[in-house]
C-alpha cells in the first residue's frame, strides 16, 4: 500500500501522546499502516480541507463543531483516549451519520480496583499510621498496635457505581467473602445479581456497610449528591474511599464527617488538581490521600495503543469496533466529568 492510499488518522489525545500509549512496536505498526497528523485539539477547524475530508479517524477528544464535522464526510470513528467522555462535540450528529465515539477508559478499572483494595486493607488495618509510627520509635507492638484494627474478610461493603471500575472491584473483593451491595440507577438488577452482588437502594448502601467505594461517574444527574445527609447515615466509623470523581461528592462535608470522627474516610481524587498545597485535607487525620495515580500505570496506558490499533483495524474491514467501549447516544451527552491535565 503506497502512502497515499494509507487511511489518514488525526492524532491529538492531549494530554497523552502517542508514545505514552503506544509500545514502540505499536506505534511502528500504526506509522506502517496509516498517514499521521499530528494537531492541536484546539486548532481542528484550522486543518485544511485536504486532511478533514481525507480522515478516517481522531485518536483523542478534541473539540467539534458541526461545521468542523460537516468537512469530515469519511469521519468513521473518535478514539477517546483521555479516558473521560466530554461534552464537546454534537453527539447527536455523529450518532445520526453512523460515527462511533469509544473511549479506552477501561484500562483503567484494574489498576483503580487494585488501589482502591489498598486502600481498604490500610484504614482496615493502619498500615500506614503504623509504618509512620515505627519510623519515629512510637510503635506498639503486637495486639496494643491493633485497638482499631478490623478485617475486611466478610464485612458489609458497600459500592456506589458499577461500570467497569465497579466490577473489576468486585473481582478484587471476591477473595475477601464480602457481603457487597451496589448502588447504580443505570444498572439493571440482572446484571448485579450475576455479578454476585445484591442490588441496593442509596440508603441502603450508606446505613448498611462497612465500607463504600464511591466508583460513580459524574453525570448532568449526579454532581455533589453525596453530602452531609450521607455520610450523616454511615455506620460510626465506616470507611468512604472515593476512586471516581470528587465532584459527585460535597467534599467540604466529607472532610467535616471525617473531622468529627463520624466516618474514616480515603481519595484519590479532588476538587481541584493539583491540590493547593494550604488545603485542609492535607491534614485532616483520618483521612488517606493519593493524588490521583490509581490508573496511572504504564501498563495501563500502554493497553490503550493495543486496543485503538484493533478497533481501527475492524473498522478498516468494515466492521464494528469492539476492543473499546462505545459511547451510547441515551447517556454521553449526561456526562460531566473533568478532563485530566496530568497523566
Amino acid at each position: 500500500m503506497s502512502v497515499s492510499e494509507r487511511p489518514l488518522v488525526i492524532s491529538a489525545p492531549e494530554p497523552r501522546t502517542l508514545n505514552l500509549i503506544f509500545t514502540p512496536r505499536a506505534l511502528e505498526t500504526l506509522h506502517a499502516k496509516y498517514r499521521i497528523v499530528e494537531a492541536d485539539p484546539d486548532d481542528i477547524a484550522g486543518l485544511g480541507d485536504d486532511i478533514l475530508g481525507e480522515a478516517r479517524y481522531i485518536i483523542g477528544q478534541p473539540p467539534l463543531s458541526a461545521e468542523t464535522l460537516a468537512r469530515m464526510p469519511q469521519l468513521r470513528c473518535i478514539l477517546n483516549v483521555e479516558s473521560n467522555l466530554l461534552n464537546n462535540m454534537p453527539y447527536e450528529i455523529l450518532f445520526a451519520r453512523g460515527i462511533h465515539v469509544v473511549t479506552t477508559g477501561q484500562v483503567f478499572a484494574e489498576p483503580v480496583a487494585e488501589l482502591g483494595l489498598a486502600m481498604a486493607l490500610n484504614i482496615a488495618r493502619g498500615i500506614v499510621d503504623a509504618d509512620l509510627d515505627f519510623r519515629e520509635g512510637r510503635e506498639l507492638w503486637g495486639g496494643e498496635g491493633n485497638a482499631k484494627a478490623r478485617l475486611l474478610s466478610g464485612a458489609d461493603v458497600g459500592i456506589i457505581g458499577f461500570g467497569d471500575l465497579g466490577k473489576a472491584l468486585n473481582r478484587v473483593l471476591t477473595g475477601f467473602r464480602t457481603n457487597t451491595r451496589v448502588y447504580d440507577p443505570w444498572m439493571p438488577a440482572s446484571i448485579l445479581i450475576d455479578n454476585g452482588v445484591k442490588p441496593a437502594s442509596l440508603d441502603d448502601v450508606l446505613t448498611q456497610s462497612d465500607f463504600i467505594f464511591v466508583v460513580a461517574a459524574v453525570t448532568s444527574e449526579n454532581q455533589h449528591f453525596l453530602g452531609a445527609d450521607a455520610f450523616a447515615k454511615m455506620r460510626p466509623g465506616a470507611a468512604f474511599i472515593l476512586l471516581s470523581r470528587a465532584n459527585v461528592v460535597d467534599f467540604d462535608a466529607l472532610m467535616a464527617a471525617v473531622a468529627s470522627g463520624h466516618i474514616v474516610a480515603a481519595s484519590d481524587v479532588y476538587p481541584d488538581e493539583p491540590l493547593a498545597l494550604d488545603h485542609p485535607v492535607r491534614g485532616l487525620k483520618g483521612f488517606l490521600r493519593s493524588a490521583h495515580r490509581a490508573g496511572a500505570l504504564d501498563s495501563a496506558f500502554r493497553k490503550m495503543g493495543d486496543m485503538v490499533l484493533e478497533d481501527m483495524d475492524l473498522m478498516d474491514r468494515s466492521l464494528p469496533p469492539m476492543r473499546c467501549k462505545r459511547a451510547e447516544r441515551e447517556t454521553v451527552s449526561r456526562m460531566r466529568s473533568k478532563p485530566v491535565s496530568v497523566n
